[in-house]
């Protein structure tokens, strides 16, 4: 899994990148379905957090989150990531 992460009009901080690697881990049990994981970080007024999923198959999911702080903006990233990922590896088991 190629693991990719991008700031925007800011520089993201070691800490700030250990977070993000500590909130990857909750997807590590699909680590083997997944191509490309891309972090986009952009701060305006307030922080965009933006992640692009490519799995195996060809699929690819993109969501998006606000907040004014950034580690809640991976928070609520990470949350939604996981029930992306969640839902697409059962859409997966279904076919089989």
């Amino acid at each position: 899994m190629n693991i990719d992460v991008k700031a925007v009009h800011f520089t993201l901080r070691e800490d700030g990148r250990e977070y993000l690697d500590r909130k990857i881990t909750r997807i590590h049990n699909a680590e083997n379905m997944i191509v490309d994981l891309l972090f986009t970080f952009t701060k305006e007024k307030d922080f965009v957090a933006e992640a692009t999923v490519n799995f195996r198959w060809g699929v690819s999911i993109h969501v998006k989150e606000r907040d004014f702080e950034l580690n809640p903006a991976i928070d609520k990233l990470m949350d939604k990531l996981e029930a992306k990922i969640s839902k697409e590896k059962e859409k997966v088991k279904e076919k089989r």
